[in-house]
């Protein structure tokens, strides 16, 4: 017999003895507990703060800038009102499910976050459409479900378009409207407001140290860039999230 040949027979021996002795032990500790399997990679996102710089507040008269009271209709039919946010740090955008340009990036990048925080009970997401005559409940159920929107705190939200339309204008000052002969029939911001646990709109400042106020909803984290040359927020937003979840 060639020598190469006794190299395969030791290799399968030691194979062998290794699935006699150790396989049982290790569906053993399976079966007790010891060994779980983790389901989902986002489970294992590692983010990190890059400096310990405090976020701004938004300040109007010299008062920091509060979200308005709403009270609107979930996907799950539930009603949802700012107060179900207290103590939690979460996103605002205004959207609508038949949206032919800018929603589809905005939603991919708020799932994007989403993973990001899949554990965190004191991360949510509010989803508001300006087109809330056609966007019904089963509609927004349908939409979350096609994205693949998994965390609890994420709610789509319809209501009065009236109501939504002073919130959105007046109460954060991104630009919703109906507008004849715009793509979809709507016109909207492409802008994330940052909501902190107490219910303040707060955000990185510029270089002369005044607030930005929103985050652009439209540039993937992936792209860096957009056509236009402007530059991502997503990575800054992830970050910021993080900076009031756990140290503001």
């Amino acid at each position: 017999m060639k020598k190469s040949n006794y190299s395969y027979i030791g290799i399968a021996f030691i194979i062998l003895v290794f699935g006699i002795i150790f396989v049982p032990k290790i569906v053993t500790r399976v079966q007790a507990g010891d060994i779980t399997r983790t389901e989902s990679r986002s489970e294992n996102v590692f983010l990190q703060t890059t400096d310990a710089t405090p976020l701004s507040y938004l300040i109007i008269n010299g008062e920091r800038k509060k979200v308005m009271p709403f009270s609107f209709t979930n996907q799950n039919g539930l009603t949802i009102t700012n107060k179900d946010f207290d103590g939690r740090v979460y996103l605002v955008e205004f959207f609508f499910t038949t949206c032919p340009t800018i929603c589809p990036k905005m939603s991919q990048n708020l799932v994007d976050i989403q993973n990001s925080f899949p554990k965190r009970s004191d991360f949510g997401i509010a989803s508001i459409t300006i087109n809330p005559n056609y966007d019904t409940v089963e509609v927004l159920k349908n939409y979350a479900d096609q994205y693949g929107v998994t965390h609890p705190n994420w709610h789509f939200l319809t209501g009065k378009q009236e109501t939504i339309y002073d919130l959105a204008n007046i109460g954060f000052n991104l630009y919703a409207a109906q507008v004849e002969g715009a793509a979809g029939g709507f016109e909207h911001s492409g802008n994330f407001a940052l909501i902190d646990k107490e219910g303040y709109i707060r955000s990185r400042t510029d270089a002369f140290g005044n607030p930005k106020i929103y985050y652009k909803g439209t540039i993937s984290q992936r792209d860096q860039i957009s056509d236009e040359g402007e530059q991502e927020e997503i990575s800054a937003l992830k970050e910021d999230i993080l900076k009031l979840l756990d140290h503001d």
